[in-house]
């Protein structure tokens, strides 16, 4: 993915967002643009996600690049590091190969897999703050809606568990 294509290349900037408002608007960015293709190639998508102010990367470019790595190793992807095109670090060229789940889809499929073992909602709050509390809740409602995660007592509190 020569750096050449980058002015060229569709493109989104998550630089100003939280990591949590930052996926979701990845994810529907990614998505959009293989519906686009409808079949066809799919462009190099330029994601500018900034460098981080800690002179190590910021806290969008770590969790972007290990979210894009987890998806490159199933084959849903292809990235390059801006800094390995000559150019910005502070970027990332993805090229779309499948779509990606939903960033509810994830959440929930991670949650699913940390209540293997029963779990308070407090547990489960805790564990995946970073989501927020409403989001996370209205996640463990849903799964207990699809029968995906149990409810029972234990003691005097209330445990979740996946099915």
């Amino acid at each position: 993915m020569p750096a050449s294509h980058v002015d060229r290349n569709p493109e989104i900037d998550l630089h100003e967002l939280t990591w949590q408002e930052a996926l979701p608007a990845f994810i529907d960015f990614y998505n959009e643009s293989i519906r686009q293709a409808a079949g066809g190639p799919t462009a190099v998508l330029n994601v500018i996600h900034g460098y981080g102010s800690s002179g190590l990367g910021g806290v969008l470019r770590t969790r972007l690049r290990s979210f894009l790595a987890e998806h490159a190793f199933h084959g849903r992807l292809e990235f390059t590091p801006g800094e390995q095109t000559g150019a910005n670090p502070g970027h990332t060229l993805v090229l779309p190969h499948q779509p990606l789940p939903s960033a509810s889809d994830l959440l929930a499929a991670d949650i699913l897999a940390y209540c293997a073992r029963p779990r308070t909602l407090s547990k489960i709050s805790g564990k995946f703050r970073r989501h927020g509390e409403p989001t996370v809740k209205a996640t463990i409602d849903s799964l207990v809606r699809q029968r995906l995660l149990r409810t029972a007592g234990k003691g005097s509190r209330k445990v979740y568990e996946a099915n």
